[in-house]
């Protein structure tokens, strides 16, 4: 048995509600990469090797970027968006309004607009993030640049991928009703926040990994 300890919360989650275990192939992390690549992202990828010295050339601010502003920013947005997608669909006293005929449509209208909510927040927080990164150091400023680089590269993919989440959602819906048909509800409200939640974590990664190595190069460079 293969473990699964370097995946993601996510896809363990996703994963949970398969009536099988997923054969995932073996394959090493450049392998996998491959696949995530073309021949225009091979070209842009060398092309910024070759202007790293460039961007570890430039002058930079004598004060460095606040990694605790940077920090806070980051749990601030993450604060946000897990408090809207915990906040319950209904108003207080709207319970008994509920369309019980309306199926997965209120879920998933919900889905999306939390996935387009993460995506706005998150873009423009990785953006900030990156900004402050290229002002602190040649090396956090070529962590940066890589980063600038590889998400418009990977970010199509990671959407498609996403994109899917639905699904899953949907299928999970019509089993619980159909298993538990007196009490499914809050079943499935807890799976919907659970798996929006770990969808948020994986968002979330590259700039919480940027937020990191700003802390740690503030510490070895105080």
């Amino acid at each position: 048995m293969r473990s699964n300890f370097n995946r993601s919360a996510l896809v363990r989650q996703l994963a949970g509600w398969q009536a099988a275990p997923v054969d995932v192939p073996r394959q090493d992390l450049a392998e996998r990469l491959g696949q995530w690549f073309n021949v225009a992202d091979a070209i842009a990828l060398s092309s910024l090797h070759q202007a790293m010295p460039a961007v570890a050339r430039v002058r930079r601010p004598a004060v460095p970027a606040s990694a605790r502003s940077v920090q806070a920013e980051l749990q601030r947005v993450r604060a946000t968006l897990s408090q809207a997608i915990t906040s319950p669909p209904l108003e207080p006293g709207d319970e008994g309004n509920e369309d019980t005929d309306a199926g997965f449509a209120p879920h998933l209208q919900r889905c999306l607009e939390q996935q387009r909510r993460m995506d706005m927040s998150i873009e423009a927080l990785r953006g900030h993030v990156r900004k402050n990164l290229s002002l602190t150091s040649a090396r956090l400023a070529q962590l940066a640049a890589l980063d600038a680089v590889l998400e418009p590269m990977l970010g199509g993919r990671e959407q498609r991928l996403l994109a899917t989440v639905p699904n899953f959602l949907k299928t999970r819906f019509a089993e619980l009703r159909q298993s538990h048909p007196g009490g499914w509800q809050p079943l499935f409200e807890h799976e919907l926040q659970q798996t929006l939640l770990a969808e948020l974590d994986l968002r979330l990664q590259p700039v919480a990994g940027m937020v990191e190595a700003l802390s740690q190069e503030v510490k070895q460079h105080p």
